[in-house]
């Protein structure tokens, strides 16, 4: 048992054994989501999350240890991110097409989404920087943390919130668009990127690619509106 620990806390060090983690847990996290038909509650980034963590907790592991290994995982967020503008153009034509209804769709959500949470916290006492770091929690990550900076909040509370999310909104996105009896891709798509970012993108692909692609789209204007009023809203809570 002690040449095991010792092991372990040689190889603990090494960053390819917590990249290789994450890897190996996403994969898990989506071999069972197969398994299970693609169901929202069987999230694969929802399964990863709780494998690391378990993961950490039981080897005594810590956060900064971990993302040592796992930071180019984090670095992709930024190219991945950028990519998501493809879809935006291959589709350019529906956009127009469909722009005032978007737009309304990308004011109502982005609002609704930096107010609500805004409002909620407020009521229950919550101030500061924790207040301030819940603004951004629906736009994506890279997007989010600098928001965050922004405006006061802090950024690694906005990092869990934004994960949070992006997990909430893959999980429930469709069933409650399923009950609203919404089933236009690009209805569906649209509104899972406003509201859960890239998560939330990941699973509108597993729909469709058409919802894939305008979840992408709702998930980049999100941000985009979201860096421009978070500020301008935080005001009225601070």
């Amino acid at each position: 048992m002690r040449d095991f620990s010792e092991i372990w806390s040689y190889l603990a060090e090494g960053p390819l054994l917590w990249l290789a983690a994450t890897l190996v847990a996403y994969a898990v996290g989506d071999g069972l989501s197969r398994a299970a038909g693609r169901a929202s509650i069987v999230n694969p980034v929802l399964i990863a999350v709780v494998l690391l963590a378990g993961l950490l907790m039981i080897t005594g592991t810590s956060y900064e240890t971990y993302f040592e290994g796992a930071q180019f995982v984090h670095f992709m967020l930024g190219p991945a991110t950028v990519a998501l503008a493809v879809p935006l153009y291959a589709n350019r034509a529906r956009i127009r097409a469909a722009f005032l209804p978007m737009l309304a769709a990308l004011l109502a959500g982005s609002v609704t989404a930096i107010v609500a949470a805004l409002a909620i916290a407020g009521a229950m006492g919550i101030d500061g920087k924790t207040l301030a770091a819940l603004a951004p929690k629906s736009a994506t990550a890279p997007v989010a943390l600098g928001v965050a900076e922004t405006i006061g909040g802090s950024p690694t509370l906005t990092a869990v919130l934004v994960i949070l999310t992006g997990i909430t909104g893959a999980v429930i996105a469709g069933p409650v668009l399923d009950l609203l009896r919404i089933r236009d891709p690009r209805a569906r798509g649209f509104a899972t990127g406003t509201a859960a970012h890239g998560i939330g993108t990941a699973r509108a692909f597993m729909e469709s690619e058409t919802a894939g692609a305008f979840s992408g789209i709702g998930m980049g204007l999100n941000a985009l509106l979201t860096a421009l009023i978070a500020p301008i809203i935080i005001q009225f809570f601070i």
